[in-house]
Protein backbone atom coordinates (compact mmCIF):
# COMPACT_ATOMS: atom_id res chain seq x y z
CA UNK A 1 0.00 0.00 0.00
CA UNK A 2 1.39 3.28 -1.06
CA UNK A 3 0.07 6.12 1.51
CA UNK A 4 0.86 10.22 0.01
CA UNK A 5 2.91 12.41 1.89
CA UNK A 6 -0.11 14.31 2.23
CA UNK A 7 -1.92 11.45 3.90
CA UNK A 8 0.39 10.58 6.25
CA UNK A 9 0.97 14.49 7.43
CA UNK A 10 -2.62 14.70 8.11
CA UNK A 11 -3.08 11.50 9.55
CA UNK A 12 0.16 12.03 11.90
CA UNK A 13 -1.61 15.16 13.14
CA UNK A 14 -4.36 13.16 13.91
CA UNK A 15 -2.10 10.62 16.07
CA UNK A 16 -0.31 13.33 17.37
CA UNK A 17 -3.79 15.16 18.79
CA UNK A 18 -4.34 11.72 20.59
CA UNK A 19 -1.10 11.41 22.15
CA UNK A 20 -1.99 14.56 23.99
CA UNK A 21 -4.31 12.75 26.07
CA UNK A 22 -2.35 9.58 26.79
CA UNK A 23 -1.19 10.47 29.91
CA UNK A 24 -4.17 11.61 31.14
CA UNK A 25 -4.90 8.04 31.48
CA UNK A 26 -2.26 7.37 33.92
CA UNK A 27 -3.22 10.40 35.92
CA UNK A 28 -6.92 8.87 36.02
CA UNK A 29 -5.70 5.45 37.59
CA UNK A 30 -3.42 8.11 39.95
CA UNK A 31 -6.09 10.06 41.11
CA UNK A 32 -8.31 6.37 41.78
CA UNK A 33 -5.74 5.55 43.90
CA UNK A 34 -5.87 8.76 46.37
CA UNK A 35 -9.64 8.93 45.55
CA UNK A 36 -10.41 11.55 43.23
CA UNK A 37 -12.86 13.85 44.29
CA UNK A 38 -14.33 15.82 41.22
CA UNK A 39 -15.96 18.72 42.15
CA UNK A 40 -11.95 19.68 42.65
CA UNK A 41 -10.08 18.38 40.11
CA UNK A 42 -6.65 20.31 40.80
CA UNK A 43 -6.79 20.54 44.28
CA UNK A 44 -5.19 17.21 44.65
CA UNK A 45 -2.39 17.56 42.63
CA UNK A 46 0.21 17.33 45.31
CA UNK A 47 -1.35 13.95 46.93
CA UNK A 48 -0.70 12.74 43.43
CA UNK A 49 2.00 9.91 43.26
CA UNK A 50 5.01 11.25 41.43
CA UNK A 51 4.01 8.80 38.21
CA UNK A 52 1.14 11.10 37.96
CA UNK A 53 2.38 13.85 38.67
CA UNK A 54 4.89 13.24 35.71
CA UNK A 55 2.26 12.18 33.72
CA UNK A 56 0.22 15.85 34.35
CA UNK A 57 3.44 17.53 32.88
CA UNK A 58 3.99 15.34 29.89
CA UNK A 59 0.55 16.17 29.23
CA UNK A 60 0.73 19.49 29.48
CA UNK A 61 4.36 19.78 27.52
CA UNK A 62 2.52 17.67 24.80
CA UNK A 63 -0.40 20.03 24.56
CA UNK A 64 2.44 23.16 23.91
CA UNK A 65 4.41 20.92 21.44
CA UNK A 66 1.38 20.32 19.05
CA UNK A 67 0.44 23.83 17.78
CA UNK A 68 4.23 24.09 16.73
CA UNK A 69 3.89 20.65 15.17
CA UNK A 70 0.59 21.05 13.60
CA UNK A 71 1.57 24.68 11.96
CA UNK A 72 4.92 22.94 10.58
CA UNK A 73 2.83 19.64 9.20
CA UNK A 74 0.12 21.96 7.91
CA UNK A 75 2.21 24.05 6.26
CA UNK A 76 4.13 21.12 5.03
CA UNK A 77 0.51 19.90 3.35
CA UNK A 78 0.05 23.59 2.29
CA UNK A 79 2.91 23.63 0.10
CA UNK A 80 3.04 20.35 -1.19
CA UNK A 81 6.29 19.02 0.26
CA UNK A 82 6.67 15.51 -1.60
CA UNK A 83 9.78 13.81 0.55
CA UNK A 84 10.52 11.23 2.37
CA UNK A 85 12.50 13.46 4.86
CA UNK A 86 8.93 14.90 5.60
CA UNK A 87 7.33 11.69 6.25
CA UNK A 88 9.99 11.08 8.41
CA UNK A 89 9.58 13.82 10.30
CA UNK A 90 5.79 12.98 10.75
CA UNK A 91 6.54 9.84 11.99
CA UNK A 92 9.41 10.86 14.14
CA UNK A 93 7.69 13.44 15.70
CA UNK A 94 4.97 10.69 16.26
CA UNK A 95 7.19 8.24 17.72
CA UNK A 96 9.57 10.80 19.67
CA UNK A 97 5.99 12.55 21.27
CA UNK A 98 4.93 8.86 22.27
CA UNK A 99 7.94 8.06 23.92
CA UNK A 100 8.77 11.43 25.11
CA UNK A 101 5.67 10.92 27.39
CA UNK A 102 6.62 7.39 28.39
CA UNK A 103 10.00 8.55 29.75
CA UNK A 104 8.63 11.37 31.99
CA UNK A 105 6.06 8.99 33.34
CA UNK A 106 9.00 6.19 34.16
CA UNK A 107 11.20 9.13 35.09
CA UNK A 108 13.77 8.74 32.65
CA UNK A 109 15.18 12.21 32.08
CA UNK A 110 17.77 11.31 29.41
CA UNK A 111 14.80 9.74 27.21
CA UNK A 112 12.67 12.47 27.61
CA UNK A 113 15.33 14.70 26.74
CA UNK A 114 16.06 13.27 23.72
CA UNK A 115 12.77 12.49 22.88
CA UNK A 116 11.84 16.13 22.81
CA UNK A 117 14.73 16.97 20.89
CA UNK A 118 13.83 14.75 17.91
CA UNK A 119 10.11 16.02 18.19
CA UNK A 120 11.69 19.37 18.18
CA UNK A 121 13.88 18.87 15.17
CA UNK A 122 10.85 17.17 13.46
CA UNK A 123 8.97 20.36 13.56
CA UNK A 124 11.74 22.84 12.30
CA UNK A 125 12.58 19.76 9.81
CA UNK A 126 8.87 20.32 8.19
CA UNK A 127 9.17 24.24 8.83
CA UNK A 128 12.19 24.07 6.29
CA UNK A 129 10.83 21.89 3.60
CA UNK A 130 8.12 24.10 3.62
CA UNK A 131 9.91 27.50 2.79
CA UNK A 132 12.60 25.65 0.21
CA UNK A 133 9.48 24.00 -1.70
CA UNK A 134 8.15 27.97 -1.87
CA UNK A 135 11.85 29.09 -2.89
CA UNK A 136 12.75 29.67 -6.64
CA UNK A 137 15.44 26.98 -7.53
Amino acid sequence: MNISVNAILLYSIVVATVLIYLPFLVVAYGRFQIGYDPSAPRANFEKLPPYAQRATWAHQNTLEAFPIYAAAALMAYGTGVDSTLAVGAAIGFTIARLFYSVFYIANIAIGRSLMFGIGSVSSFTLFVLSLLTLSPS
